[in-house]
């Protein structure tokens, strides 16, 4: 059966509300309008720069940020497969994570963006002896696909590039390209997001999430070795499927299954839990939120919001953390940046 794609507003950011007042920029707070980069930065350039996309949530007066450490870890390494060595470490980082949130006074949904980039300036690949510099940004962020309930995707005619190439557990900002390729593609056909399958043909994930089909009740997901990034919100999915008793299995997903499984969702800190209406013009189910998909949208918000029996630790509280310091010693802080 054929589905019938309507026009949706994919991929649409409010750019007015997408600011804040200060940035932690090189260790230091800064006005929004400060935090800028020479036009040569090597990372500008060549795509030399390690990032995370992390979530905060409110919470009455509270911000949650959902596993931060977990994000962080990954961060480090992704440093350290392209040997990008962080001048900050963890803890300075993990701390700055919050007061960014705190400074900027948030309590609204919240996308948070570390970066760790190559910053010499200059022209040429290599980076050896160049320095590294970090950047904080967090901005308001309600949703990532702009309030669509469910997602029209394709298969992209590109593909993920074998590890051979570039190793596809590190989050490297150079590596996104394949991505912006496939979604493009996509958006330009009408389609709210593009699957990429590996180099031999399998599923491996979306441009910037990861997959989960439902089959006879068992929820299955690509493997790392199908060159996905290892998603530290399809971890989530796991650990809350199988908290249920839900049977979870990280296999090789043929192309075809796409078209003939029960329920499909892709999962990122982004795209939380994201149902696939169709893929291909192909209507999945009855094009509606599976029940088990369904599920694990809802346990997945109690997890966001540090309300999941046995995983309470996932959250980060910002203001309590913060608490110590007064408002008048965090505009000192800013000041002094």
């Amino acid at each position: 059966m054929l589905y019938n794609i309507l026009p949706h507003a994919y991929d649409r950011t409010d750019l007015s509300t997408f600011k804040a007042k200060y940035v932690w920029f090189k260790g230091d707070m800064v006005p929004w309008e400060e935090a800028k980069i020479h036009v040569l930065t090597h990372a500008f350039n060549y795509g030399s720069a390690a990032f995370e996309g992390i979530r905060a949530y409110a919470s009455g007066d509270e911000m949650l940020i959902f596993r931060l450490r977990d994000h962080l870890s990954r961060l480090f390494k992704s440093c350290k497969l392209y040997g990008i060595e962080i001048p900050f470490s963890f803890e300075e980082i993990h701390t700055a994570c919050v007061r960014i949130v705190g400074v900027n006074e948030f309590h609204e949904p919240v996308y948070i963006r570390p970066i760790v980039y190559v910053a010499g300036v200059g022209i040429g690949i290599g980076f050896l002896g160049h320095p590294v510099e970090v950047t904080i940004a967090a901005v308001p962020f309600s949703g990532y696909f702009g309030g669509a309930r469910g997602i029209d995707a394709m298969v992209s005619s590109w593909r993920k590039p074998p590890e051979q190439s570039l190793p596809p557990m590190a989050k490297i900002t150079g590596h996104y390209s394949n991505s912006v390729l496939a979604k493009m593609e996509a958006l330009k056909n009408g389609y709210g997001e593009a699957i990429l399958l590996d180099i031999n043909g399998r599923v491996s994930e979306g441009t910037a999430e990861n997959i989960f089909l439902v089959r006879n009740g068992v929820l299955s997901t690509p493997p790392v070795s199908n060159g996905i990034l290892e998603g530290i919100t399809r971890d989530t999915v796991i650990k809350i499927a199988r908290d249920e008793g839900i049977e979870v299995q990280e296999r090789e997903i043929a192309r075809s299954e796409l078209y003939t499984c029960d329920e499909a969702f892709f999962v990122g800190t982004a795209a939380e839990v994201t149902y696939l209406k169709s893929v291909d013009r192909k209507m999945i189910g009855d094009g509606n939120q599976g029940q088990i998909t369904k599920r694990i949208a809802t346990l997945y918000q109690r997890a966001v919001m540090g309300k999941l029996s046995g995983h309470e630790d996932w959250v980060t509280p910002v203001y309590s953390t913060d608490s110590r310091r007064t408002k008048k010693e965090k505009l000192e802080e800013v000041s002094r940046g």
